[in-house]
């Protein structure tokens, strides 16, 4: 690959691609360029000629001038087949389709060890943030602890219009789709799907754990309320769709996504509109802060077009965290601290906490905070009906209660409760 010209066969012309286009123009040192481009519907108008075109994959798949296929449609299961395809023909691929990776990752893993074949998707987590390859090289040890950041740029947006400018959700919605910034189906974003497919790649990388978003919490920010946001600024804090991952001392691995209160001196409480963040932090190295736009066509097509640069010198993952087998597990076996709000009283049951430090409860807007297992979030889904509204407070992961429990039992013991 290194000595020869990078001849792109490229699926997608969308915001993406076309994003990709011009990029590629204007970088004449890559020696790449777009041979054909395959759309789903040909008749179309474009920006380009005709001939530039075609609505048969064969047509790119077959070609053997063509030895990079980059993958930027929407389509998932249309998308994996394509990329098998490319694989199994030799070809280098280039993805930013998170959801097609994450529900077939050990699939698509296997194929690039059976056929030496590299494929690259750095822009299907976090745009133009390089965190895959950070990950992949820098952190290629088992010292990581934990990661976690904002790694959807569509809701962090709406999220900053919401309560920086009093933009209603429905219109801040509105804006991200005009700006290119959320998916062509919205609940991919708001309803927290993205962001889960994201951590589901991001935990192979980091921990070399392979996942399907199926094995661990996850939500969106649908029912974020402006009430919530009240409250979160009287106790200054923001509220973001975080990702979180970590170690726990028995070596389990947390992981979940979901709306967190976030204080003042975090890192991620200043991360904005269209903007990605993470946080690491590792035994030796402590914290290291990475951010970066996570939305846009020229963001994710410099992250594309980073990959492609890459197969100039034969660049492929490794996967050496999985390949290392560690005996770090996903698990469900732990606490967390959370807000849970509602516009109805009996849609909190108490029975769900293991113990409630707050309760507020006052005409359609009751809310607490309490600490509940993890399993009982993971297995139940009454925090995710209408009116209901669950965000996990700072620093929320507890490993284990023990301690209360013996507190409270003293308590009870010396006639105090």
């Amino acid at each position: 690959m290194s000595t020869n010209k990078l001849c792109i066969g490229l699926f997608g012309f969308g915001v993406v691609g076309k994003g990709l286009y011009d990029v590629l123009h204007s970088t004449t040192t890559l020696q790449a360029s777009i041979n054909k481009i395959c759309i789903k519907n040909i008749d179309k108008k474009r920006s380009l000629a005709a001939t530039h075109f075609t609505d048969n994959a064969d047509t790119l798949l077959d070609d053997e001038n063509i030895n990079v296929i980059v993958e930027l449609i929407d389509d998932a299961d249309a998308a994996f087949i394509i990329i098998k395809k490319a694989l199994q023909s030799g070809k280098a691929v280039v993805s930013a389709n998170k959801k097609m990776i994450a529900e077939h990752f050990e699939e698509l893993y296997t194929l690039q060890q059976k056929h030496k074949t590299p494929f690259l998707y750095e822009a299907a987590c976090c745009a133009s943030m390089p965190i895959i390859r950070n990950l992949e090289e820098y952190y290629d040890n088992d010292l990581l602890q934990s990661f976690r950041g904002i790694i959807n740029g569509s809701t962090n947006f709406i999220l900053t219009k919401i309560f920086q400018e009093q933009v209603q959700f429905n219109e801040a919605l509105l804006l991200a789709k005009q700006l290119g910034f959320a998916e062509s189906n919205p609940i991919l974003d708001i309803g927290g799907f993205d962001a889960a497919n994201k951590l589901s790649i991001l935990l192979a990388h980091s921990f070399g754990i392979i996942a399907t978003t199926d094995k661990f919490i996850f939500n969106g920010i649908t029912n974020i309320s402006l009430q919530d946001a009240t409250v979160a600024k009287e106790k200054k804090y923001s509220i973001k769709l975080v990702a979180n991952a970590q170690k726990l001392a028995n070596r389990k691995l947390v992981a979940f996504v979901l709306p967190q209160f976030v204080t003042e001196a975090d890192d991620l409480y200043q991360v904005q509109n269209e903007f990605n963040a993470i946080t690491t932090e590792s035994s030796f190295a402590d914290k290291h802060f990475f951010k970066g736009k996570g939305a846009g066509a020229f963001p994710t097509a410099s992250a594309v077009l980073s990959d492609i640069s890459a197969l100039r010198y034969d660049y492929k993952y490794e996967y050496k965290k999985i390949a290392h087998k560690t005996d770090t597990q996903l698990s469900n076996d732990y606490y967390l601290k959370v807000f849970v709000s509602v516009d109805a009283i009996e849609k909190i049951d108490k029975n769900h906490f293991e113990w409630i430090e707050e309760w507020h409860n006052v005409f359609h807007y009751s809310w607490l905070i309490g600490v509940v297992h993890a399993e009982k979030l993971f297995k139940l889904d009454w925090w995710k009906q209408q009116g209901v509204s669950l965000i996990v407070c700072p620093d929320a992961v507890i490993e284990n209660i023990d301690y209360k429990k013996i507190c409270k039992r003293s308590l009870e013991l010396a006639g105090v409760v």
